[in-house]
């Protein structure tokens, strides 16, 4: 058999991807399995977003658009971004892509050259160290315990900097545990940056409405860090426009027209009529976003209440997202029905095929010790995955 490229070796599926995927193979064979894996808000788009979106395909809107999105649509983000961040931006520092993933590619395939050293704090969301070995970069992990709300601190980012390091990368409200770094946090992490001009940082921003802690801080907002920073944001988490396929970033003149340029080549410009329902998603009230953000604070609560009821669970009360991401080690070197549970793999693989509930091994993220449940579900699905949970846990001896 003729061979693929080398770098495929370095990279793998993501486990949020394989999880659902074998979620639904399970579900096509008849099986009921409650699907807590996926990070999707169970809400519609609101109308007036999909009302802009009828009235583009009306009106014409459907074909090629500029790379790097329209200029109303750049624009809207520009304003975005002002009234939201205190933000300054030209609509020429905004490249519109394909959902977030790809902005955050553009600019890590902007950026990083081999060798370059990427400090990653985990947990973290899977696709940030394979796309930096995709650029032959090296990932310098962080790793933040639950102790800390899963957060790096001043003096771990400053001993993981070498005169290797080019980027960080993090997120905030993040995936996956839900943690929000306070502004007191961020300036604290701006004063160490302020100190290694050399080193861009990236800021994935995605998660910023689903705070239940007050307004999101950027750390573009300290000194002059905006100038090596790279927002990213879009549209699938505060406005339930998941399908909708629309992501953005912020960022110096210089990497904008670098990710334009990569764009050029890989997907030219994202959907016609989503960018259009954007500007109306981008400039339009947030009533909808806050009303479920509101329903997301309720399931919060209940899911972390239940879980703080089950043995062996270790587990803390995120701030942000749609996560939990609890300690499970106390389940390690157990067994039930025949099935041994080593690690957080293990136990994925034992509560998918004997309690029937889909979750995210912890490992994937960085943190082998736990996994990931998101409760962007109704409220009768997370009921009921947690009684199969807690069931499930239970038997195991």
């Amino acid at each position: 058999m003729l061979q693929l490229a080398e770098r495929l070796s370095r990279i793998s599926e993501p486990q949020t991807i394989k999880m659902a995927k074998l979620s639904r193979e399970l579900k096509a064979q008849g099986i009921d399995i409650v699907d807590l894996s996926i990070g999707e808000p169970d809400f519609d788009t609101p109308v007036h977003i999909r009302d802009a979106a009828k009235k583009a395909i009306d009106e014409g809107f459907t074909h090629y658009t500029p790379v790097a999105g329209y200029p109303e649509v750049k624009k809207a983000v520009t304003v975005k971004l002002q009234r939201d961040n205190g933000l300054t931006y030209t609509p020429e520092q905004i490249v519109v892509s394909t959902g977030a993933k790809q902005s955050i590619a553009n600019a890590v395939l902007s950026i990083i050259n081999p060798g370059d050293e990427v400090i990653i704090p985990t947990p973290y969301w899977v696709t940030y160290s394979e796309l930096v070995k995709l650029c032959q970069g090296e990932v310098k992990f962080v790793a933040c315990g639950i102790e800390n709300d899963y957060k790096i601190t001043p003096a771990q980012l400053e001993a993981a900097i070498t005169p290797k390091t080019r980027m960080f990368m993090f997120s905030s409200p993040c995936n996956p545990t839900g943690s929000v770094y306070s502004r007191e946090e961020l300036e604290a992490l701006a004063a160490v940056f302020a100190k290694h001009p050399q080193i861009y940082i990236l800021s994935d921003e995605i998660y910023e409405y689903i705070n239940y802690i007050g307004a999101h801080t950027s750390i573009a907002s300290f000194g002059d860090l905006k100038e090596r920073t790279v927002i990213i944001n879009g549209l699938s988490k505060g406005f339930a426009m998941t399908g909708w396929r629309l992501g953005y970033l912020a960022a110096p003149l210089h990497i904008a027209k670098a990710a334009d340029k990569i764009q050029s080549q890989f997907t030219s410009a994202t959907c016609s009529i989503t960018q259009k329902a954007a500007v109306a998603a981008l400039t339009g009230p947030l009533d909808t976003a806050n009303d479920m953000v509101a329903e997301f604070r309720n399931r919060r609560a209940f899911v972390y209440n239940a879980m703080k009821e089950i043995k062996g669970l270790v587990v803390n009360e995120p701030a942000g997202a749609f996560y939990m991401f609890p300690d499970v080690s106390a389940f390690f070197g157990k067994t039930a029905e025949g099935m041994e549970v080593n690690n957080a793999d293990d136990l994925c693989m034992y509560l998918l095929h004997k309690a029937n509930v889909s979750l995210v091994t912890g490992a994937a993220f960085g943190a082998p010790n736990c996994l990931r449940m998101s409760y962007a579900s109704s409220m009768e699905k997370l009921t009921e995955g947690l009684k199969r949970l807690k069931a499930g846990l239970e038997k195991l001896q």
